[in-house]
C-alpha cells in the first residue's frame, strides 16, 4: 500500500495586508520542508499530519511526503507560493498511489483562488480520478461544496482551541484506511447556513459552540465515522465563508444527512448567541485597573496574528501604557526594525524608538501609527522555539529574531515575525514568567487559553485596532454570499 502524506494549510484574512510568500511557510527558511525533512519534523507531533504518520507506519504502507507547508494567517496567498506547495503534492500524486491523506486548514484563498483547498483538490482529482482522499480540516475552514464533493473523506477539528489535530488526522484518514481494506464504504453528507458567527464567539469551552461540538462527538459514538460542525472563518470575503457541516457515515446516506442537517439547525438556532458585542477600550482599560488578581490577561484580539492581524498596532498597548498599568508584560508587538535597532543597542541599552505602527490597513482606512516608547533591552533571542502543547505540541515555532524592551512598567515582546501567544513556551523561551505579571497584554482571542488559560484570575477584552476586528460594521464584504446573518436579519 502506496500512501501521499502532505500538508497546505494557511488561514486567509482577505482584510490583511501581511502579505503570504513562499517564506512564509518555510519558519525561518526560504521554503517548507520537503521530502525526509517534512517527515522528521512531523513525526512525533500533535498534529493531523503526525497522525497520518503514524497510522501508515502502522498499516505496514510506504509514505510518500512531498512537502509540509503552514504559515501563520495573514493576506491573500501568493500564487507562486501556492503553485509551488500544490505542484509537489500533484505531482507526487500523478507518480501513483493508493490513497491521499492531506493535512490542510479549509480557509486559504490565494491571488487567483478563493478556494485553495478545493482547486488542489480538483487538480489530484484529474490525474487520480478515483483515488481516495481522506482530508483534515480546521474548525474555521470556509467550506466550498467542490471540495466537499471531492474528498471520501472530511473531518474538522471539535475543539477551539485546536488541541485535538492529532485526533482529527485519525478521524480523517481511519475511514480511507477502512475502504483500502474494503471494511468501510465511506459516505459524505455536507451542508451550509448563511451565518458568519463572530470568532470571539466560537470556542468549544463556551456555549453555543460547546454544545453544538458535544453533539458532534456523541454522533461519533453513535456510529458516524466522523461529524464536524464549522464555525467557519467570517474575516474572508469570499462566496462560502461561514458556517458548515459534514458527517461521514458507514454506507448510510440517510443517517449522514439527518446528522448533518441536525448540526446545521442546532447552529442556526443559537445564531444570536454566536454574536458579539465588544466593549469600548477605556471601559476595559478601567475595568482591568480595579481587578484585585493578577495575573489579568488583556486581550487584544483586535490584533489576532492568529486570524491574520498585522501584530503590530499600539491601541491596546498604548492605552496601558497611558494608564500606567504596572507589573506588566506584552506579547508581542511585530516590528523588525525595532529588534535590529536593539539589537545593536545590545542588552543593558537604554533606548528610545518609534514601535510599532509600522503597517497600513487599507481595507480598513486606517494608517499605521508608531508610538515612541523608552525602555531597557532585557533580553534578544532567535525567537525559535518547540511547542510545549496541548495545541500543536512539538511543532517548531518561529518568532524570527525577537527582543524585551522594559519600560519598568511592562515588559514588550518585540517580534520579527508574527506568532499567536497560546503556549507557554513562549515565556520560558524569554526568560518571563506571566504568572508574576499583574496584568499580561496578549494578541490573541481564544487560543491563549490552549497553553495559558489556567494561569488567567481574570480576563478582560480589549477592542483594539486592526483587521481582526469584531466589528463587521469596519469589514466591507462585497463577495459574501447575501443574505448572510448577521450582517442581514434572518
Amino acid at each position: 500500500m502506496k500512501l501521499v502524506l502532505a500538508q497546505l494549510k494557511h488561514e486567509t484574512n482577505t482584510f490583511s495586508p501581511v502579505p503570504t510568500p513562499l517564506a512564509r511557510f518555510g519558519h525561518g527558511r526560504e521554503r517548507p520542508w520537503e521530502g525526509r525533512e517534512a517527515y522528521e519534523e512531523f513525526k512525533g507531533t500533535g498534529t493531523a499530519l503526525g497522525a497520518f504518520i503514524d497510522l501508515a507506519e502502522q498499516a505496514g504502507a510506504e509514505i510518500v511526503l512531498p512537502v509540509a507547508a503552514q504559515a501563520e494567517p495573514s493576506g491573500r496567498v501568493a500564487q507562486q507560493a501556492y503553485e509551488f506547495v500544490a505542484g509537489k503534492i500533484v505531482d507526487a500524486v500523478a507518480q501513483g498511489c493508493d490513497a491521499v491523506l492531506l493535512d490542510l486548514h479549509g480557509a486559504m484563498v490565494t491571488e487567483r483562488f478563493d478556494d485553495g483547498e478545493g482547486e488542489l483538490l480538483a487538480r489530484i482529482r484529474r490525474v487520480a480520478p478515483r483515488v481516495p482522499i481522506g482530508v483534515a480540516h480546521d474548525m474555521h475552514a470556509n467550506l466550498f461544496p467542490a471540495a466537499a464533493r471531492v474528498a471520501t473523506s472530511l473531518a474538522g477539528y471539535q475543539t477551539y482551541p485546536h488541541v485535538d489535530m492529532y485526533e482529527t488526522g485519525l478521524r480523517a484518514a481511519k475511514p480511507v484506511l477502512g475502504l483500502l481494506k474494503k471494511e468501510l464504504n465511506p459516505f459524505l453528507a455536507f451542508g451550509h447556513k448563511p451565518m458568519l458567527p463572530h470568532v470571539m464567539r466560537q470556542s468549544s469551552l463556551d456555549s453555543p459552540n460547546k454544545e453544538i461540538q458535544a453533539r458532534a462527538q456523541e454522533m461519533e459514538r453513535q456510529g458516524a465515522l466522523s461529524a464536524t460542525f464549522f464555525v467557519g472563518f467570517p474575516h474572508a470575503d469570499i462566496p462560502y465563508a461561514g458556517s458548515s457541516a459534514v458527517v461521514v457515515t458507514d454506507g448510510d446516506p440517510e443517517l449522514a444527512r439527518r446528522y448533518c442537517d441536525e448540526l446545521l439547525e442546532m447552529a442556526w438556532e443559537r445564531r444570536e448567541q454566536f454574536v458579539y458585542h465588544p466593549d469600548p477600550l477605556p471601559a476595559s482599560i478601567e475595568k482591568a485597573r480595579n481587578l484585585n488578581v493578577r495575573p489579568v490577561v488583556l486581550l487584544d484580539h483586535y490584533d489576532n496574528c492568529a486570524s491574520g492581524g498585522t501584530m503590530d498596532t499600539m491601541k491596546v498597548l498604548s492605552a496601558m501604557l497611558d494608564a500606567r498599568l504596572e507589573a506588566a508584560a506584552a506579547f508581542a508587538i511585530c516590528d523588525p526594525g525595532a529588534v535590529a535597532q536593539m539589537k545593536e543597542a545590545g542588552v543593558g541599552a537604554r533606548v528610545t524608538l518609534p514601535l510599532g505602527g509600522k503597517t497600513d490597513m487599507p481595507s480598513l482606512g486606517l494608517k499605521g501609527e508608531p508610538r515612541a516608547v523608552e525602555g531597557t533591552v532585557r533580553r534578544i533571542t532567535d525567537g525559535l522555539y518547540r511547542n510545549e502543547g496541548p495545541m500543536r505540541r512539538g511543532e517548531l515555532s518561529d518568532m524570527g529574531p525577537t527582543a524585551v524592551l522594559d519600560t519598568g512598567a511592562v515588559e514588550i515582546v518585540v517580534v520579527s515575525r508574527q506568532v499567536e501567544p497560546y503556549d507557554i513556551a513562549a515565556w520560558r523561551h524569554l526568560g518571563i514568567d506571566p504568572t508574576q505579571k499583574r496584568y499580561v497584554m496578549l494578541k490573541s482571542r481564544v487560543h491563549w487559553r490552549a497553553g495559558l488559560g489556567q494561569i488567567a484570575r481574570a480576563v478582560v477584552e480589549c477592542a483594539g485596532a486592526g483587521v481582526c476586528t469584531s466589528d463587521y460594521s469596519q469589514l466591507q464584504f462585497r463577495h459574501v454570499r447575501r443574505p448572510v446573518y448577521p450582517l442581514d436579519a434572518l
